[in-house]
């Protein structure tokens, strides 16, 4: 499935899993420079040490069931390892800040961390951390203060600027991070001894598709609410359109302080449907950049939790493929293969690896699985940079009458024009969100305490590639007109541009920039952008298969920037600019490439009132008259990393 091979690198400490070969010491404690308390679970190798240490750091139990293999694992492999609650989180004392700020300690705690680990009788002073999501935040945090015994990291899906990617995306507030609140509401230890909050929370999280819906969110109207802490975050999370001092702050932001972070060997890896695709892959651009130390790029058809855990070959309703089910056992085998070499300097290879790792995805069959997926397939491909130098940035341009063409458009045609109903705004089919989840209601024959509460948890809006038809679970209005088409390209207030069938594959590999002519009658709305494959008609679907590759928003108060807030003249015509994150695909012959343009995809992003009143305040809604210009005067195009054939 590949042009490239893959070396799998089996530590020969898997060959001993079958008998003890660690101890473990639960609750071991290091102190901070400020007196504070963390505990930490220590599995440590039998045998003659002293051993290279990894360490995980954590606020989600360092207890979690699904935790513990990994680290045995580990362990067994020859690593001492150490896994920590954060401060203020189940076993560590200290306050809890539910949000990156100035006055959280992580970036000392987690110095103070490494270097009480580096110095323990069975360490050899080499450290590396490893961890997911907010366990690959505090190691960019740590990195950005250097401790010298940090030696090699492997950050996995980590934000790195919340502003840009992660909750306010295009100046729009990404609802997923609304949903991710009530996760950390549910076990902060701020309401761990009152059952009535916890109570709220819970059902509040039960009635997620109802809570989305009562907006503007104000203070003390929604559940978060009874967690004062994480009550304030939503509030900047909703409120704070501009990119501010608190946005600004170097534990939200610390993509503005890469230069600061360590000159050590990294993995950066994600997939192409998590939320954090473009901040990894920023992120290791810049970094191999100015470090001297290798740095390495690795990013899958996966979504924010899919390359973890039991792995899987498909995500959403497509199927890439056997090489993509990666799981513990092989992310496993391919950190042993990293830290082996820089921690205990065993020769695995690592240094003569091209730098870029990633899944192209496309290019098989196009049938139906027995579980009824789409074939979509793909192929591993190693390459020397990122982004890739024989990009050819190809400019598609919209075209009256839903044209998609590298040809320039014709002079005087007449504007694509719908209405943008807030009230009726166009549903999120799917998308790469994280923590959206609706809980599901425990059954009265079931004892609550008794399920865990993960196992209750379902994705608001699926996280991976759906077809773009409402089905059951989609979120829609209580109440709208019952002809209103389920697939996504009838509905009157999407504009669909597609190409015609492709003559040859094209593959599309990188980021994406859509610059929209446009105008309104409102002050303020809102302009949406998609990115899909579509698929040439079938049985199973007669109107083809529509694959969404990515997908974006522009708030139109803030189409010159986030500094500041400018709205717009009714009538007159501006240029918006839609960022897509980054993304690798193969278009079949055959295939059209498509690009959707509306104005709401909601619940993935909050919805423009239309009313130009303050972001996050407003007191009605209006509908829009939404207008886009396709004509050689203002050339509405998306601009496409095209990767030339050999």
């Amino acid at each position: 499935l590949t042009d490239t091979p893959i070396i799998y690198y089996i530590h020969p400490g898997e060959q001993q899993m079958s008998t003890p070969t660690f101890t473990v010491e639960y609750n071991a404690t290091s102190p901070l420079r400020d007196g504070t308390v963390l505990r930490s679970d220590l599995y440590i190798p039998k045998g003659t040490g002293p051993f290279p240490t990894l360490v995980q750091r954590t606020p989600y139990n360092k207890l979690f069931p699904k935790y513990i293999p990994t680290f045995e694992r580990l362990a067994t492999a020859g690593y001492a390892v150490v896994v920590q609650d954060i401060r203020g989180r189940w076993a560590s004392d200290g306050e809890f800040h539910p949000v990156f700020n100035d006055d959280w300690k992580d970036a000392e705690d987690g110095y103070d961390t490494i270097e009480w680990a580096a110095t323990q009788p069975w360490s050899n002073g080499k450290v590396g951390m490893v961890g997911a999501s907010h366990g690959g935040i505090v190691q960019n945090m740590a990195s950005l203060y250097r401790p010298p015994h940090l030696s090699a990291l492997w950050v996995d899906v980590a934000p790195t600027n919340a502003f840009r990617w992660e909750v306010r995306q295009g100046g729009a507030m990404a609802l997923h991070m609304y949903g991710a609140l009530y996760l950390h509401g549910y076990d902060s230890q701020e309401i761990a001894d009152d059952p009535i909050a916890i109570e709220r929370i819970e059902r509040g999280a039960e009635k997620l598709r109802e809570e989305i819906w009562k907006q503007p969110f104000i203070p003390g109207g929604t559940p978060i609410s009874v967690v004062p802490n994480l009550e304030k975050v939503l509030m900047h999370y909703y409120q704070d359109g501009c990119y501010n001092d608190w946005w600004k702050q170097e534990s939200l932001d610390h993509a503005q302080h890469y230069d600061r972070m360590a000159d050590i060997p990294a993995v950066y890896s994600s997939g192409w449907y998590d939320p954090f695709a473009a901040e990894t892959s920023e992120q290791f651009a810049h970094m191999a950049s100015k470090n001297e130390a290798p740095q390495r790029l690795i990013l899958g058809p996966w979504n924010h939790v899919s390359m973890r855990g039991k792995g899987s070959s498909f995500v959403g309703e497509v199927e890439f493929g056997e090489s993509v089910r990666w799981g513990d056992h092989i992310l496993n085998q391919e950190r042993f293969r990293w830290f082996d070499y820089w921690l205990k300097d065993v020769e695995t290879g690592v240094r003569s690896d091209d730098p870029v790792r990633i899944f192209i995805m496309g290019g098989g069959t196009g049938g139906m699985d027995a579980a009824g997926r789409i074939q979509h397939g793909g192929q591993w491909r190693y390459e020397k940079n990122w982004p890739l130098k024989r990009s050819i940035q190809t400019a598609y341009y919209l075209l009256r009458g839903g044209g998609l063409s590298t040809s320039l458009p014709e002079s005087a045609q007449v504007p694509t024009s719908w209405i943008h109903d807030p009230e009726n705004p166009v549903p999120s089919i799917s998308g790469n969100v994280t923590g959206f989840y609706e809980w599901i209601v425990v059954p009265e024959d079931l004892d609550s305490a008794y399920v865990p509460q993960r196992a209750r948890m379902r994705s608001l809006i699926p996280d991976g590639p759906l077809h773009q038809k409402e089905r059951e679970h989609t979120v829609v209005p209580a109440e709208r007109d019952p002809d209103t088409p389920p697939l996504l390209c009838e509905r009157q207030d999407v504009a669909v541009f597609q190409t015609k069938p492709l003559e040859t594959d094209v593959e599309v590999t990188g980021s994406m920039i859509i610059k929209l002519w446009i105008s309104s009658d409102a002050l303020d709305t809102d302009f949406t952008a998609k990115l899909l494959d579509v698929y040439p008609p079938t049985i199973e679907y007669p109107e083809g298969f529509h694959l969404p590759l990515g997908d974006s928003i522009r708030r139109a108060r803030f189409r010159d920037g986030y500094e500041s807030e400018k709205l717009m003249e009714p009538g007159k015509i501006y240029a918006v600019q839609i960022e897509l994150p980054p993304v690798s695909n193969l278009f079949k012959k055959g295939h059209r490439i498509r690009l959707d343009i509306s104005s709401s995809n909601f619940p993935r992003f909050d919805v423009n009132p239309n009313t130009g009143e303050p972001i996050g305040k407003h007191t009605r809604t209006e509908i829009a008259n939404n207008s886009l210009y396709t004509d050689a005067e203002h050339p509405s195009h998306v601009v496409l990393p095209v990767i030339p054939s050999k």
